[in-house]
């Protein structure tokens, strides 16, 4: 092209000026320049289009065309239809020259398109999706008195000359600036150009050359910065012929990019929330691409997620952040050889403990292989966030030597930095690194920012245990519990705990006596308000508790010992480590009895519930094995085995991890007595 596009990236921003000088607030920007960046584009294509089909039919020949033909021949088109540019061969300069007509004219002009584009530049609205609510726009200038002075603004911006490409390129610069004034959480991530080309290169390098269309979907694609981004950059690297599919819940975002989209070979893009409104739920796509929101929460639609008949989701994540589930839909749109590239933060790579969603998500995609690579990309990427981001690299067609492997790929370092930082963005992983992390991909091997690993290697063992506590002779008040046959199998199974029917307890101050209580003390209306206290404040460990039975035996836990103590006429017995648990309950009258309070005492062996943490191995027995001999080496206590569960986590820290070199130790002594020596001279030069 003769002109650079990127020069009109200033004069569109400039518009700016006018609201600054409004006393319109910068977070407010971006509402009202979208939908003249919106006119301006429609109104240029158009323009552009028109052009086209003169060229095509000859200029005589086209001026001969019937109305109702030519308007037949521009709706074929796809790609909107206006009036005055078509009709009266008007456009939004030519309205802005006439001051005193122009409101008139211009109210003409926007009715003048067609019934979609009315819609999402929300011409009309007045309830309900408003998209660009150039409506809400236009009253809002017309109240600083400044709508005809901001629309002459626009009406220079002359797009004319350039092609969709060149557009959107504009496009995607205007929308960063827009995206870094007005995100609202740290959630809303504008994807910048460089790892919007890095994805690109991934995909290239994994898709055959053939005759198919190649469907490309973006399930979060905002303004389709992303998703028109990856699409031109395959479609100067490879002669497929592409398709975009796109869907988004943000009203102005989704009304950009479906303008954008139909200026594109048939694509598609559609308006809701993909979780509970998959506009697409009967088509499977070559590439998927997206970058969902980080940590938002999916309560509102909790309900949608939780009643989904689809079939998509296989565990449902924590409600606090949506991205796995973004993550699960995403999977389910891949057809048998699909393949995508997906940009989420650390939070999928770990969080929730095994068992958790979380875990059985990761564990679930690397069960069915889809998980080729992990990228981690460097810090101060993105434009609102500082934080590490990842690129999840799926796909259904490994190569052979590939199956059942993850490559986690660091490239943490692949940057260049920014001459001047764009925001939170300091940071560009630049041509040459990305094509070094296409490469490094594509061989597979591992190197020294990158490892491949056996996909089992991430997986792990959390072995639940039940420990019986001892005291300090070895001893438990499990062996002491009696014996009782089991009504269904007639064997003989050891109780859990004894009960007692005591006279008195007592620990400090607290001594209740009267076990079946129906009296109350001064000041209290329930009994439950009265003893329930009292019986939480009997802590057998905290203070000493003393339990007294008929004949006068004595119960007590000595804490230094960690050991019961059965106490009869002076004699101590130690029955080895255990627990006195106390409680009550709250009991109706009955025909026998008056409501009361009944006090429960038991004494029961010490368990405790504990897990460990062993490494996985893939085969059963070698895995049953090793927490076998794991438990040997470090479980001194009794125990039984509980529930094993496998959990999934991917650490770039624990396999990336380099330890700061230490100093040597002379080195250290030297500069020590450098100091030491140039302090003393200070202090003889200060005559100290």
């Amino acid at each position: 092209m003769s002109l650079n596009i990127l020069q009109y990236e200033s004069k569109i921003w400039a518009t700016a000026d006018l609201l600054r000088g409004s006393g319109i607030k910068e977070s407010e920007w971006p509402s009202f320049m979208m939908p003249f960046f919106a006119l301006a584009m429609i109104e240029s294509r158009l323009v552009r289009m028109f052009d086209e089909l003169k060229n095509e039919h000859g200029e005589a020949a086209f001026a001969a065309i019937e109305k109702d033909d030519l308007y037949d021949l521009i709706r074929d088109k796809g790609q909107g239809y206006n009036i005055f540019i078509f009709e009266k061969k008007q456009t939004l300069t030519d309205i802005c020259k006439n001051d005193k007509s122009f409101e008139i004219d211009f109210q003409a002009y926007l009715m003048g398109f067609d019934g979609e584009t009315k819609d999402l530049l929300g011409v009309d609205a007045v309830e309900g999706e408003k998209f660009l609510d150039i409506k809400g726009v236009i009253a809002k200038l017309k109240a600083k008195k400044v709508l005809l002075g901001y629309t002459k603004l626009w009406a220079e911006i002359d797009l004319k000359p350039f092609n969709n490409s060149e557009i959107t390129t504009l496009e995607e610069h205007i929308k960063r600036k827009w995206a870094d004034i007005s995100a609202e959480t740290a959630g809303e991530q504008y994807t910048p150009d460089d790892v919007i080309a890095l994805i690109s290169e991934i995909i290239a390098s994994k898709i055959e050359e053939n005759d198919k269309l190649l469907k490309i979907y973006d399930c979060t694609c905002g303004g389709g910065n992303m998703l028109f981004g990856v699409e031109d950059r395959i479609n100067a690297k490879s002669k497929r012929l592409t398709q975009t599919f796109g869907q988004d819940w943000n009203d102005a975002l989704y009304a950009l990019a479906k303008i954008e989209s139909r200026f594109r070979p048939d694509s598609k893009i559609e308006h809701g929330n993909t979780l509970v409104d998959d506009k697409f739920y009967n088509d499977e796509f070559d590439v998927v691409v997206a970058n969902p929101p980080y940590g938002v929460s999916w309560k509102g639609y909790a309900d949608d997620i939780g009643h989904d008949k689809t079939g998509r989701f296989k565990f449902q994540p924590s409600i606090s952040d949506g991205q796995l589930l973004f993550m699960q839909h995403l999977i389910s749109k891949l057809d048998s050889n699909g393949m995508g590239v997906v940009v989420h933060n650390g939070s999928t790579l770990f969080s929730g403990d095994a068992g958790s969603a979380e875990s059985n998500i990761r564990k679930w995609m690397l069960d069915t292989d889809i998980v080729e690579a992990v990228i981690q990309l460097p810090t101060d990427e993105f434009f609102n966030t500082g934080i590490y981001t990842y690129l999840w690299v799926l796909n259904k067609r490994k190569r052979p030597e590939h199956k059942d492997k993850v490559m986690l790929l660091n490239a943490s370092e692949k940057f260049k930095p920014l001459k001047k930082s764009k925001g939170s963005k300091r940071k560009e992983v630049d041509e040459a690194s990305r094509l070094e992390i296409v490469a490094t991909l594509t061989a597979f091997e591992s190197n020294d920012y990158a490892r491949v690993f056996e996909k089992e290697y991430f997986y792990f063992n959390k072995q639940s245990i039940l420990l019986t506590n001892v005291d300090e002779d070895g001893k438990t008040f499990e062996s002491l519990l009696p014996l009782k046959e089991d009504k269904k199998t007639g064997e003989l199974k050891q109780e859990t705990s004894l009960a007692l029917e005591p006279l008195t307890l007592e620990s400090g101050e607290v001594k209740l006596t009267d076990f079946s209580i129906t009296k109350l003390a001064a000041g209290y209306t329930s009994l439950e308000q009265y003893v329930k206290p009292l019986v939480s404040r009997l802590d057998y460990k905290e203070q000493p508790l003393r339990v007294t039975v008929a004949g006068g035996a004595v119960y007590s836990f000595d804490s230094d010992r960690e050991m019961l103590v059965k106490e009869v006429g002076g004699k101590k017995e130690a029955l080895g480590c255990g627990k006195i648990l106390v409680s009550c309950a709250l009991k109706k009258a009955t025909k026998a009895k008056a409501e009361r309070i009944e006090i429960s005492v038991e004494l029961t062996a010490d368990y405790q519930k504990d897990y460990e943490i062993i490494p996985f191995h893939k085969d059963p027995r070698s895995n049953q094995e090793a927490i076998a001999a794991f438990m040997a080496r470090y479980i001194s206590k009794p125990f039984e085995y509980l529930e094993n569960v496998v959990g999934v986590e991917l650490n770039f820290n624990k396999i990336f991890y380099k330890p700061e070199t230490l100093r040597n130790v002379d080195e250290i002594l030297t500069e020590i007595l450098s100091i030491d020596s140039a302090i003393k001279n200070m202090e003889s030069e200060l005559g100290l």
